[in-house]
C-alpha cells in the first residue's frame, strides 16, 4: 500500500466515525466536513475526479450544516 492509499483510507475512516458521532456535538460535523475535504483531495490526487467532485460537494454541505448547527447551540 502506498502513502496516497493510506491517506484515502484514513480520510474515509474518519468520515465514517465522525458521521456516526455527529449527533453528540457540532464539532463532529466539522470533523466530518474536514474528512470529506480530505477525501476529495484524495480523489483528485488519485486521478478519480468524479470521486473528488462528489466528496467536495459533500464537504461544502457538511461545512454548511456545521455552520448552521454551531449557531443554534444553546447553553442551559
Amino acid at each position: 500500500m502506498d502513502t496516497l492509499t493510506i491517506f484515502g483510507a484514513c480520510a474515509v475512516g474518519i468520515m465514517l466515525l465522525s458521521y456516526a458521532l455527529e449527533h453528540r456535538a457540532a464539532y463532529w460535523v466539522l470533523i466530518f466536513a474536514c474528512a470529506c475535504a480530505a477525501s476529495s483531495l484524495y480523489g483528485w490526487l488519485a486521478g478519480t475526479w468524479p470521486f473528488g467532485v462528489v466528496e467536495g460537494i459533500w464537504a461544502i454541505v457538511a461545512f454548511r450544516r456545521w455552520w448552521n448547527r454551531k449557531g443554534n447551540t444553546r447553553t442551559s
